[in-house]
């Protein structure tokens, strides 16, 4: 791969089935491979990229052992211009075209085969590798909320700023002021939170960090979410239309809550390792 070429994770909405493609006899081994039959609603960004060559397919093998849940997906390189692979179609976010930039994609496979070699680590490794990556990305993404929600509010006080109603400028009326100063606490508050799961994801690892994680994963789609609506309360009805970044923002803001894990499964983690902790402390006391 040269260094431009770019590589797509697909695993959103998968519905795939895998198997071992078998050599008639006589065959010779070079013949074994991974076929796989389904479609994928939505992709990762990228899949329309002409400088995206290769997807990263999640997929269930059929004939793994059900016994261990963590053990049944596998993750396999697939050429994005191999025979049977069909980009049927980009698809909008929030009504937005995402196409521009190569975005989401709806994407079918109709029997894609391709080489033993091209699967990752091993069979049933798929959750394993996903999780390896998953602790630094979700991170990533909240320090982006985080700077997505500084441009919002520079954005909320330059309109407030500059704007009258009623005979005083925007930010004189109590409930805008309010509201500059709530954004303000949500951004620091959030930035704190997610230093401190960076620093338990470098002291820590994924693992033991998957708490702080989880923790930060809810609260800057939360915050970004928040402080965008706010500003665009402030710019009124311009705030929801093209003239303004503010709309296509707040779409990146609130997708954020259902990409890499929606809120709800987050808050479900977080409830179950808090408990855990906390009976820790009580069997200590104990």
């Amino acid at each position: 791969m040269s260094g431009h070429s770019w590589v797509l994770l697909m695993v959103h909405h998968t519905y795939i089935r895998v198997h071992v493609k078998q050599p008639s006899p006589g065959a010779n081994t070079e013949t074994f491979g991974w076929s796989s039959l389904g479609f994928l609603l939505l992709s990762y960004n990228s899949a329309g990229n002409p400088d995206c060559k290769i997807a990263i397919v999640m997929c269930k093998s059929k004939q793994l052992d059900t016994s261990s849940r963590h053990g049944l997906h596998s993750m396999i390189l697939v050429p994005i211009d191999a025979a049977g692979v069909i980009r049927v179609r980009p698809l909008t976010v929030f009504g937005q075209d995402d196409a521009i930039h190569g975005g989401h994609f709806e994407v079918h496979f109709n029997n894609v085969t391709v080489p033993a070699s091209n699967m990752i680590l091993g069979e049933g490794r798929g959750f394993e590798i996903a999780q390896g990556r998953l602790g630094p990305g979700r991170l990533h993404h909240c320090m982006r909320a985080v700077g997505l929600a500084e441009k919002a509010l520079e954005l909320l006080c330059q309109r407030a700023a500059s704007r009258r109603t009623f005979g005083k400028t925007l930010y004189q009326h109590e409930v805008v002021a309010h509201w500059i100063a709530d954004c303000r606490l949500m951004i620091e508050q959030t930035r704190l939170l997610t230093l401190h799961a960076a620093h338990a994801l470098d002291t820590k690892g994924s693992r033991a960090a998957r708490k702080q994680i989880a923790m930060i994963k809810v609260a800057a789609a939360r915050m970004a979410c928040k402080v965008l609506d706010c500003a665009m309360q402030v710019y009124g009805g311009a705030g929801v239309s093209g003239d303004f970044p503010l709309a296509q923002m707040y779409a990146y803001a609130r997708t954020l809550r259902i990409a890499d894990g929606p809120d709800e499964v987050h808050l479900s983690s977080i409830a179950k390792l808090e408990l855990r902790d906390q009976m820790k402390k009580a069997q200590a006391k104990l």
